[in-house]
């Protein structure tokens, strides 16, 4: 598999920076300021700011994250350099990176300047998976990159704690392109997650479902989604647990977050098979396929290994669904797979050994 050379992967990782800088500069003015409040026992950055008589307050995220505390202390020393960033993204689409197509980046950029990813919302599918080669250095097939739909994704808590949304939903989509129109649900036509253009590109709101099998037929009301509701899916809160941030190279840069690689990997493995089409089924097996050679070339066979483990912990399901996975990957992969994988898990008994014998 190739890979891209350390002055292009040092290039992505700056953009990253420098989005995840610009999203801060964009997102709130320098005539503001931010303040911590505590909500369920954990302490939360809201941005502050004065509108006429009264003040407006903006969920930002937790205390927590580190990259979120850091941009708030150098708030005033960020800078838009949109100019510079577009450049950036030249030469990494240059370089072989991919980008998206027009509707897609579009689309994302209505979702990040809409605040989905600031409400912690995740992509993922596909246009997910388009974000993962500039964060482990690594050329994807072309072929596993297209895509003519984009699934978002938020957790069920998150929608109804923040006590904010995105505007509108119909109309952030339309801005786009108005021919989006929504796809009411056959079970609740009250409740839309869908939404179809004249092309036929869609756009899914997804939110996981840890309970009953009753709620897999029922989309759940989401308060942080401008009116769309959202499809509820199994296995879904393994894939979007602890995400990263990541750039879609479009425009200047479009930051997002995504799910890490290596839960997309694993979490691929789960569904392959479970999906009535077989053209999905072959995608799911041949993504999970690239992401576990290129976890491994781009030295995270460890991250890999402990996403395969909790998996495993899931209960007796996941692993019945997990050894069908493994047992599909070509041969090659699924043995090199099992090697590094045996490897990792021998490693921590390896080393406390020779730390017993000193």
């Amino acid at each position: 598999m190739a890979r891209f050379g350390l002055a292009i992967q040092t290039m992505f990782a700056e953009l990253t920076q420098r989005c995840l800088d610009a999203e801060f500069d964009e997102a709130y003015d320098e005539r503001g300021w931010f303040v911590k409040r505590k909500r369920q026992s954990r302490m939360y950055w809201y941005y502050k700011q004065r509108q006429g008589d009264t003040h407006r307050e903006v969920y930002v995220g937790p205390v927590i994250d580190k990259s979120i505390t850091d941009r708030v202390q150098r708030f005033s020393e960020i800078k838009d350099d949109y100019r510079q960033r577009r450049e950036m993204v030249r030469a990494l689409v240059a370089s072989g990176l991919p980008e998206p197509d027009a509707t897609t980046g579009d689309l994302t950029e209505g979702l990040w300047k809409g605040g989905f990813f600031r409400l912690r919302g995740v992509l993922v599918g596909t246009v997910a998976y388009q974000c993962y080669s500039g964060l482990l250095g690594t050329k994807l097939p072309q072929q596993t990159l297209m895509t003519h739909d984009l699934d978002a994704a938020q957790f069920y808590s998150i929608s109804h704690a923040i006590g904010e949304s995105i505007p509108p939903i119909d109309g952030l989509l339309k801005q786009v392109d108005s021919t989006f129109r929504a796809l009411p649900d056959r079970t609740d036509p009250a409740r839309v997650w869908r939404f179809r253009n004249k092309d036929n590109y869609l756009v899914e709101f997804l939110t996981p479902n840890r309970g009953s099998d009753e709620y897999d037929t029922r989309p759940a009301q989401m308060p942080a989604l401008g009116g769309a509701s959202a499809r509820t899916l199994r296995h879904l809160d393994f894939l979007i647990h602890r995400p990263t941030r990541s750039v879609m190279l479009h425009k200047a840069g479009i930051p997002v977050t995504v799910p890490t690689p290596w839960r997309y990997a694993i979490h691929k493995l789960m569904i392959a098979g479970e999906r009535p089409e077989e053209e999905k089924t072959e995608k799911d097996m041949v993504q999970a396929e690239q992401l576990i050679v290129a976890c491994l070339e781009g030295r995270r066979a460890y991250d890999l290994h402990e996403a395969l483990g909790e998996a495993r912990q899931r209960g007796p399901r996941w692993k019945e669904k997990l050894v069908r996975g493994v047992a599909a990957l070509a041969p090659d992969v699924r043995a090199r797979f099992e090697e590094e994988m045996a490897k990792v898990q021998t490693e921590p008994r390896r080393r406390r050994g020779s730390h017993e014998k000193s």
